[in-house]
Order: C-alpha cells, then sequence, then structure tokens
C-alpha cells in the first residue's frame, strides 16, 4: 500500500529540498521566494486534505435528527387523520384527492432526504475548490518567473534594450532555472492530488485533473527552452587542443544539486 497513495510527508521534503537547493544556487533570484511560498503552500495544502478526509459529524447528526423529525412528523399525520369510506362519489373524490397529496408529499420528502445526504459532499467540494484556487495561482506565478528567461540571451547577436529584464547569459544556470520551474510545476501537480485522493467526488477529481493539466503543460512549454539551451553552442565544452579534437555535447541534463 506504500505506492498506492501520495504521502503528504514526503511531498513536502521534495519542496523543502528544492527550495534549498533554488537558495544555494540563485541565492538573490525572485524564484527562491516562490519555492519558500512552495513549502508553506504544501503543509498548509496538505493539512487541509487530510482534514477532509474526517467526516463532518456534526452535520450528519443534524441530518439525522431532521429524518427522524421528519418521519414522526409523517407518523402523527397519519395517526390523526380519518379513516375514509369511499360509500359516496363526494368521498371516493376526497380520497383521491387525499392520495394524490400523500404522493406528492413522500416524493418531495425523497428529494429532500437525498438532498440532505449530499451536503456534506457539497460542503467539502467548495473547500476544495477555494484550496485549489491559491494552488491555481502559485502556478500561475512560477510560469511569470519563466517567461523572461529566454535561450536566445545567449545568442552573441542578442542586444538588449533599455526596458529588457535581467537575463542569465550562462546556459547551464539557464537550464537549471528553468528546469526548477519544471520541478515547481510538478509538485503542484502532486498537491492537487492530494486532494483527489482525500475526497472522492467525480466534480473534485475533474478540478484536479485541470490543475494538474495546467501545470504540465507550462512545463512542456519550459522543456522546450531547455532543449533549445541544450543544442545551443554556449552550452557545448571547448574542444581539447589537436587537430583531431571535436567538440562533445553536454549531457542532456547537468547533474542536480
Amino acid at each position: 500500500m506504500r505506492y498506492r497513495t501520495l504521502d503528504p510527508k514526503l511531498i513536502i521534503e521534495t519542496a523543502e529540498r528544492l527550495e534549498g537547493r533554488v537558495a544555494e544556487r540563485f541565492p538573490d533570484a525572485g524564484l527562491r521566494g516562490v519555492a519558500a511560498e512552495l513549502v508553506s503552500l504544501s503543509r498548509d495544502l496538505a493539512k487541509a486534505a487530510q482534514a477532509l478526509e474526517a467526516p463532518i459529524w456534526w452535520l450528519r447528526g443534524i441530518i439525522v435528527a431532521a429524518v427522524i423529525a421528519g418521519a414522526l412528523i409523517f407518523l402523527f399525520v397519519g395517526t390523526i387523520l380519518p379513516l375514509i369510506h369511499i360509500s359516496q362519489a363526494d368521498d371516493a373524490v376526497q380520497s383521491v384527492q387525499g392520495i394524490e397529496a400523500t404522493i406528492n408529499m413522500i416524493i418531495l420528502a425523497v428529494l429532500g432526504f437525498l438532498a440532505l445526504i449530499r451536503t456534506e459532499e457539497r460542503i467539502k467540494r467548495k473547500q476544495v475548490f477555494r484550496q485549489l484556487h491559491g494552488l491555481r495561482s502559485l502556478i500561475h506565478v512560477i510560469d511569470m518567473h519563466q517567461l523572461t528567461k529566454d535561450p536566445a540571451a545567449l545568442s552573441a547577436s542578442f542586444k538588449p534594450t533599455s526596458h529588457s529584464p535581467a537575463r542569465i547569459t550562462n546556459a547551464p544556470d539557464l537550464a537549471r532555472y528553468l528546469d526548477y520551474c519544471s520541478e515547481m510545476l510538478s509538485i503542484t501537480g502532486k498537491i492537487a492530488a492530494l486532494f483527489a485522493q482525500s475526497v472522492n467526488d467525480d466534480v473534485v477529481i475533474d478540478g484536479v485533473n485541470d490543475i494538474e493539466n495546467l501545470a504540465s503543460n507550462l512545463s512542456r512549454k519550459i522543456w522546450q527552452k531547455i532543449t533549445l539551451i541544450e543544442s545551443h553552442p554556449a552550452a557545448l565544452p571547448v574542444a581539447a587542443p589537436g587537430p583531431a579534437s571535436q567538440a562533445v555535447r553536454l549531457p542532456p541534463r547537468a547533474p542536480r544539486r
């Protein structure tokens, strides 16, 4: 069962290690603050997802009390109604009307009972989407930090303007920065999956899938940039002296730290 469920502690530990790696390599970058916020948010959402696993006992108590009260009312009304004898035409009409009214009341009572049962589900669903809203906002913040990290800045012909943002001109550092953004997006998807694990609801699962698809699509754009960086001449090592020396490509990804 260890690998069939997500462990919130391991997700938080992964986010903490990523924050440390970002702080060591880019101590002055805004991405460090985003990584710290990801750690804080992962802790909060892990607690919220775990709290949603427990039933809402006070609500269930109210539902049981409402059902018992409704049943008692039906029994009371049934005992005080006089017996209707279908001996005359007027009595027959009244009897049919009484039966029709009873059927309508039973139908309404069943619908009300079903609505009460699903009240807990709707409350938890609302809480989940409130938490996912903050996670979605953080995903867009991560995407904003990678927007200006353009592989074109590695080219010798690149000329920044006076309004150009600060660029990373070192190919390995730029690739690592983008890799950190991709890892953050992946962690946000795992955090969202905790709610689908805690609340077995189709609407919640669809919302979690939307968060995961958003993170995956943005991560795919980041990896397109990383691929361009790895194929850029600035990412190739200098060849050793000698007529037979040739430039060798670096591995696709530098060793993580």
